[in-house]
């Protein structure tokens, strides 16, 4: 039976990433070893950090004086390394979910950070509006997908003060403007990799503004002037983004991934919004394209585990929502493909005949 991959990350990757990705481990460009064991100042490895960087930078449109990172510990330590590096007298943060509640916390430890709103009070069903972000601020934070409870920001907002983003769910999944960020931060392991390594775009004149003491391996600027090798980096989660990255080119980038994206959410939400069985969990307007929540509405709620078990015998992998909410999560990342999508709308329109 095939499966289709929904899981919210680490996430499904396209076929042939995962082929040159496995190739590499087995033998990295008929050297002789594999990619697994090479070491990371090899004479031909560096080419592979270089044009990583360079397809970021061209699939991405990044303008000139930003450095593109990658480094380790996951978006979660970006919680830490932001405000280590960026907040001096205070910075503001938009409550939109666990993950970017877990990145207030965390700024909180290093100055003043304040919650210019939030959609707590209503299970973070929505993305605040008409808020006022203070002029004062070092940055403003934002969390762009929120992949627990489907809500997504699909447009740069407008603020007094440099935005700094944790894109980790929805990077390369449409076109962005750079320049109203001092940086931009995600784990990779929905659109961009395996699990392993984090990217980071960060303006390099915004560093060095903090009167503050920063370690050494918690300083960008450490990592810039090293291009991503002062420490050991992971090898093979960066050769897997190159070729994510390649794929995406070949595809007609991030403008072709948006219109994917767009379809995906088009049919899933149609079937969602059309199902007497089910029914959305945010508000319409704020609906992620990345991750789609939904749930058995209220009088077929003690069907929720027969959907569940439906949908597996059909090959539907990682559908079961986050269990903070519960319900079910479609994610549908950059891979995912229409027959995917397909399959599982078959599958709740097949449920519905039956009950």
């Amino acid at each position: 039976m095939k499966k289709y991959n929904f899981n919210a990350g680490p996430s499904k990757l396209p076929k042939e990433v995962m082929e040159a990705t496995a190739a590499a481990c087995l033998d990295f460009e008929g050297s002789g070893l594999s990619l697994m064991e090479m070491s990371h100042r090899a004479k031909n490895f560096q080419p592979v950090v270089d044009e990583t960087v360079a397809l970021f930078k061209e699939l991405l449109d990044i303008p000139e004086g930003y450095s593109v990172l990658f480094l380790g510990g996951g978006a979660s330590l970006q919680f830490c390394m932001v405000p280590y590096n960026l907040l001096e007298k205070k910075a503001a943060y938009l409550n939109t979910g666990v993950w970017a509640k877990k990145a207030l916390a965390e700024a909180k430890l290093f100055g003043e950070a304040i919650e210019v709103a939030s959609s707590a009070e209503s299970t973070y069903s929505y993305i605040p509006k008409d808020f006022v972000i203070p002029a004062d601020a070092d940055y403003f934070h934002i969390t762009t997908n929120n992949t627990i409870y489907g809500t997504e920001i699909r447009r740069e907002l407008d603020s007094p003060v440099p935005m700094v983003a944790d894109m980790s769910s929805d990077i390369f999944s449409r076109p962005i403007d750079v320049s109203k960020y001092n940086l931009i931060y995600g784990g990779a392991q929905k659109n961009l990799s395996m699990a392993g390594v984090t990217f980071v775009i960060v303006k390099d004149d915004c560093l060095g503004k903090v009167s503050r003491q920063i370690p050494t391996m918690l300083d960008y600027r450490t990592h810039i002037k090293g291009g991503s090798m002062f420490n050991t980096p992971p090898t093979v989660p960066i050769y897997c983004a190159l070729q994510t990255l390649k794929w995406i080119k070949n595809c007609g980038g991030v403008k072709e991934m948006e219109r994917r994206a767009l379809e995906r959410a088009k049919v899933v939400y149609g079937e969602i919004d059309r199902n007497k069985l089910f029914r959305g969990t945010v508000a319409e307007e704020d609906r992620s394209v990345m991750n789609l929540c939904f749930v058995m509405n209220d009088e077929y709620k003690e069907l929720e585990a027969d959907f569940m078990q439906f949908a597996t015998e059909r090959g539907m992998v990682g559908i079961k929502g986050h269990r903070s909410v519960g319900g079910f999560r479609a994610s549908c990342y950059n891979a995912m493909d229409m027959e995917g999508v397909n399959a599982l709308v078959a599958a709740m329109q097949e449920f519905e005949k039956l009950h």
